[in-house]
């Protein structure tokens, strides 16, 4: 069981860092959609959007961090879903939705419950290395 945890995380944070890739290599068309929906700034939207997806899910696949990155990404799941896919005229923007949502949920149970046996984080737990928290206090 402790596969699990380390599985679901692979399954969700993979497609965030190949979305963050594929906007990469798609500058232009990446900005004009985010100017397109109307929101302001489109090149900083890209630059978080990069950040969030390539970032949030390489880390969330190590399990560095794992519960602020995942609810990082929960919101920034629910953000693009209300964003990017609020014309529920057209059912495929209606799936899309949907499947953000879903996305969100098991996100946030990550959040909740942690990342689990096979991460960064049990593994500096388990051999003393010093939190994040820790480091900060200290």
């Amino acid at each position: 069981m402790n596969y699990l945890a380390f599985i679901g995380r692979i399954l969700i944070g993979l497609p965030f860092a190949m979305s963050g890739l594929s906007k990469l290599v798609a500058y232009g068309p990446t900005t004009a959609k985010i100017a397109a929906v109307g929101l302001p700034f489109p090149p900083l939207a890209f630059a978080v959007a990069m950040a969030v997806e390539l970032g949030g899910g390489l880390l969330l696949v190590l399990g560095y961090r794992g519960r602020p990155v995942a609810l990082a990404l929960a919101l920034f799941s629910l953000a693009s879903a209300v964003s990017f896919h609020s014309d529920f005229a057209d059912q495929n923007q209606m799936i899309h939705f949907l499947k953000n949502v879903m996305m969100a949920g098991g996100l946030l149970q990550i959040a909740a419950f942690g990342a689990g046996a096979i991460s960064i984080e049990h593994w500096r737990r388990k051999s003393g290395a010093p939190s994040a928290a820790a480091a900060i206090n200290a």
